[in-house]
């Protein structure tokens, strides 16, 4: 059986042919066409044994019993961590395309409409872009609490009065004191944190470093930390924003998609339900983030560092409609500081090398503060 983190060159070369060859048909691919259609110098019989070891690894799979092999949502997440090649003549192809197509809108929202439309014509699939959220609701109170031996809840209140709640491991878990004194400790702690966050905006939040700490919270540094970063991210995922989509006629005309039963619960989700959708798509540091390749456009450094491109494949989306899918999705920025999303949803047999370039060029270009047009959210 062949371990998936560890093919060799034959195995890749297969599952990597294998993968292509599907995307182009949407037919099961067997080894006799691989062996006519790809230079591989070894038999039809000697592929039929390595497709073989890659359906046991749990990188293919048969749907039927006679036919060809299909890969399944583990082979495409190899493809794409570990057999994908950056193309730098698709990458910058896409980039002159984007910056021409968009240059010409007149507002934001136009450009945001305009940059949906041209995401879903030239993938070929569904195309998400998110307005930018608001950055200017400030925190007005903000409390730890003891839920349990090991967990505290941070509870913040904004000025909109609206109330987000972060639970995490108590940073006095390992401390041997009784219970007064713990409750001493995080009321310490509480009005630490409203003292220091109160009337801050997620804006601000992103400039805040835990690094003079007096000496009574010196030894709570990581965990003050780690809710810093927690609470900017629960502030960013509640912030719903509204939503642009196109291309859902173009999406259907996929072979996956024909029977209109197939996507009811997906089109109700993309027309009906977009609260659940927008914080999926705003990436949020997902644990499957490609860096972004190829020449950068935006004028300040540290958004390299800041800026990921998302791809979840298959199950790893949290909503069940969107299972039978992969969404492709970066945040773009202003004033460094993500404030909306563009994404591209298609199905599981998608052009990766495609649709990241179009995502990640199009987030270029709406981060890039000359480019597009200066928001207040």
């Amino acid at each position: 059986m062949v371990n998936q983190s560890r093919l060799n060159p034959r195995h890749q070369d297969i599952l990597k042919a294998t993968i292509k060859h599907y995307i182009a048909t949407a037919e099961p691919v067997a080894s006799k066409t691989l062996a006519q259609k790809y230079d591989f110098n070894v038999s039809s019989a000697t592929i039929r044994n390595v497709m073989g070891s890659l359906e046991s690894a749990g990188l293919l799979y048969q749907p039927h019993p006679s036919a060809g092999r299909v890969p399944s949502d583990s082979g495409y997440r190899t493809y794409v961590d570990h057999l994908l090649v950056p193309n730098d003549n698709i990458d910058q192809g896409v980039q002159k395309i984007v910056q021409q197509e968009l240059q010409i809108a007149r507002n934001f929202e136009t450009l945001l409409q305009r940059a949906a439309k041209i995401l879903a014509t030239l993938s070929g699939y569904i195309a998400l872009v998110t307005f930018p959220q608001k950055l200017n609701s400030t925190l007005s109170h903000l409390q730890l609490v003891g839920v349990a031996a090991h967990q505290v809840m941070l509870i913040v209140v904004t000025d909109s009065y609206q109330t987000q709640s972060i639970l995490m491991e108590s940073p006095l878990a390992k401390e041997e004191v009784d219970e007064s004194t713990i409750s001493h400790k995080l009321q310490l702690l509480s009005n630490f944190l409203d003292s220091q966050l109160k009337g801050c905006c997620l804006s601000d939040l992103t400039t805040i470093k835990w690094t003079n700490l007096d000496n009574e919270f010196a030894q709570y540094s990581d965990f003050l930390q780690l809710l810093l970063e927690q609470l900017k991210l629960t502030l960013q995922s509640t912030s719903s924003s509204p939503m642009v989509i196109h291309g859902v006629a173009e999406f259907l005309r996929q072979p996956e998609f024909s029977q209109l039963q197939q996507v009811q619960t997906l089109l109700s989700l993309l027309e009906e339900q977009q609260e659940q959708l927008s914080p999926i798509i705003f990436t949020n540091g997902h644990p499957h983030a490609l860096s972004l390749r190829g020449r950068e456009r935006v004028t300040f450094p540290e958004l390299e560092s800041l800026q990921r491109v998302s791809i979840k494949i298959g199950r790893e989306n949290s909503l069940e409609p969107m299972q039978t899918c992969t969404l492709v999705s970066a945040n773009y920025y202003q004033d460094q500081v993500p404030v909306g999303s563009v994404g591209i949803l298609g199905p599981k047999r998608m052009l990766y090398e495609n649709a990241i370039a179009l995502v990640k060029n199009t987030a270029d270009y709406l981060s890039n503060p000359f480019q597009a047009f200066a928001v207040t959210p």
